[in-house]
């Protein structure tokens, strides 16, 4: 099995699409480390995670610190090694009325969405450049959002990360060139983590598809992005909606 060992670094992996993630790569055999603020994934790690492998941990960070961030690579990289595979899934979805965003909320929230990522994909490259395993596959996925070409009211500092976001997987892309690493993205877009029995039919109507998306979709796009044998498939931008930013809206 090929995700046997692999070691997973998955942020926001304590709640909703990045707990499914961290699920799914541990039934798969995978080293699953979950990073989040949030205490609830400790619990999450150790019944759920860590019966289908010791080794998956629980890391508690607040990834809007650079300082923080910096040390949870450091302690990676010492428990750990290396990585082979990260999902940058942490996300702050913070809407409010644009005369009422201070400066300190824009930068929490381009801190955890945007730089975080670019720090964790920074010293991953060190790490593997200090050590020699340049040659090792390896596979970085960032989750951006459909938000990042499209916009509600009151949007401006999360639809800005998310852009930066898929620009930044490009980016990474090309920088990471040297090493046996791809840098994809996959945008989201109504993915419903809870209640899905709730929702109306209308819901579902709204997407080509017929139906509103489930954390599982993601998955397999994760899935997808990681196999060892996707090594052609680097730089993009997967947008997963169900075909709902492809549809015309008129009003009558």
């Amino acid at each position: 099995m090929f995700y046997k060992d692999k070691r997973v670094l998955i942020t926001g992996g304590a709640n909703g699409i990045g707990r499914e993630i961290a699920r799914s790569y541990a039934a798969l055999g995978a080293i699953v480390i979950v990073a989040d603020k949030d205490y609830k994934g400790e619990q999450f790690v150790a019944q759920e995670l860590q019966p289908l492998h010791d080794q998956s941990c629980f890391y508690h960070v607040d990834l809007s610190s650079s300082k923080s961030c910096e040390e949870m690579m450091r302690w990676i990289f010492g428990r750990y090694d290396d990585l082979d595979i990260i999902i940058n899934n942490a996300s702050v979805t913070d809407f409010g009325n644009l005369t009422e965003m201070t400066v300190e909320r824009w930068d929490y929230i381009l801190g955890t969405n945007l730089r975080a990522p670019f720090i964790i994909c920074r010293d991953f490259a060190i790490n593997r450049q200090m050590k020699g395993y340049k040659d090792q596959y390896g596979r970085i996925i960032n989750i951006a959002s459909t938000r990042y070409l499209m916009s509600e009211e009151g949007t401006e500092g999360y639809t800005a990360s998310k852009g930066g976001l898929v620009a930044l997987t490009h980016g990474l892309a090309i920088s990471f060139s040297g090493y046996r690493v791809t840098v994809n993205c996959i945008s989201p877009g109504w993915i419903c983590c809870e209640g899905y029995e709730d929702l109306k039919y209308s819901d579902h109507r709204q997407h080509p598809s017929g139906r509103v998306g489930k954390p599982m979709d993601v998955v397999k796009a994760c899935l997808y992005f990681t196999d060892e044998n996707n090594d052609f498939l680097n730089g993009e931008n997967l947008v997963l909606d169900g075909g709902m930013t492809r549809k015309m809206i008129y009003v009558d």
